[in-house]
């Protein structure tokens, strides 16, 4: 396994100050996302007030009650203007088409102090995140604009997320038990959507991480069909893994997908015969390892068993 030489931005006891319970709140967008509800219930948890940017107020029916709603859409940037009324602190995760990104960055600007960013590891020295894609260029490029304002930043990115193994085998795991998949022997290191959300809500609620610069990923690099093999025994199930040439994959998904589809099939190919790239990151911000994928699976096993997702 490979490990980053880049030590996490560092937090003296000087910087690191709490935001304190009361004061200015801190604006999460993608509030009823898989990461910035988690953000949020972190926050509001430790105290820190949140207000929470929703496209749809009816979208916000299950965020905590203590929590500000506020309407707003990122393609339509004068709407955030009432979100950033009296904010200094964002976290923003990009959810729309690329076009008013300038103006949404810049209007961040005029009323924050500082933005932590969800991007991706787009510029990570390893095979499986160097391989061109059009998230890649969105993410750079919003990285680009919210370095040229001036604002103090920092950037969060989480690699393959442990999560991702529901959306793609766990309908194949409630049937037959057969995944059929690509590039088994591909290798990740999946990381836990929950250790990415307490990374976000640390970096947000204290001092100290202007300029972070923060990949994450769990702790140990596993190929896919180990995963698939960890699902099975987590569950009690024996499940089989069948390689799947990538054009049939390609061929089996629908139009609407294939660039991300795409994007993935090179990036597993890239990686083939490599381990993933694992780095200490997690564990160096929340002072505990990270959690392991087996982790993950056991927290998460009834969703592979016919029970909704949570």
């Amino acid at each position: 396994m490979e490990q980053t030489d880049t030590p996490p931005h560092s937090v003296d006891d000087g910087e690191a100050a709490m935001t304190p319970a009361g004061g200015p709140p801190v604006l999460v967008t993608g509030a009823t996302g898989r990461i910035g509800r988690a953000v949020v219930d972190l926050l509001t948890d430790a105290g820190v007030p949140v207000r929470a940017l929703v496209r749809r107020s009816e979208s916000a029916a299950t965020l905590p009650a203590n929590v500000e709603i506020v309407t707003g859409d990122l393609t339509v940037p004068e709407s955030l203007d009432a979100a950033l009324h009296a904010i200094s602190t964002v976290f923003l995760v990009w959810t729309a088409p690329p076009q008013t990104a300038a103006a949404v960055v810049d209007r961040l600007a005029a009323h924050a102090q500082r933005v932590v960013y969800l991007s991706a590891p787009h510029r990570t020295p390893h095979p499986f995140f160097r391989q061109p894609n059009p998230m890649a260029v969105l993410h750079a490029e919003i990285e680009r604009l919210i370095a040229a304002t001036g604002l103090d930043s920092t950037i969060v990115r989480p690699g393959m997320f442990a999560s991702n193994a529901l959306f793609w085998w766990s309908a194949a795991i409630r049937g037959e038990g057969v995944v059929r998949w690509p590039y088994g022997a591909a290798e990740t290191a999946p990381v836990d959507d929950r250790d990415v959300a307490a990374v976000v809500a640390r970096t947000l609620r204290e001092g100290g991480h202007a300029g972070g610069d923060y990949v994450l990923t769990g702790p140990e690099s596993l190929t896919q069909a180990e995963q698939i093999s960890v699902i099975g025994d987590v569950l009690g199930r024996r499940l089989t893994f069948e390689e799947l040439p990538p054009d049939e994959f390609r061929r089996e998904t629908p139009e609407a997908s294939r660039p991300a589809v795409n994007m993935l099939l090179a990036a597993w190919n890239a990686a083939m015969g490599r381990p993933a790239y694992v780095t200490s990151t997690v564990s160096d911000l929340l002072g505990r390892p990270p959690r392991t994928f087996r982790q993950w699976v056991t927290d998460h096993a009834t969703s592979f068993t016919g029970n909704p997702a949570r």
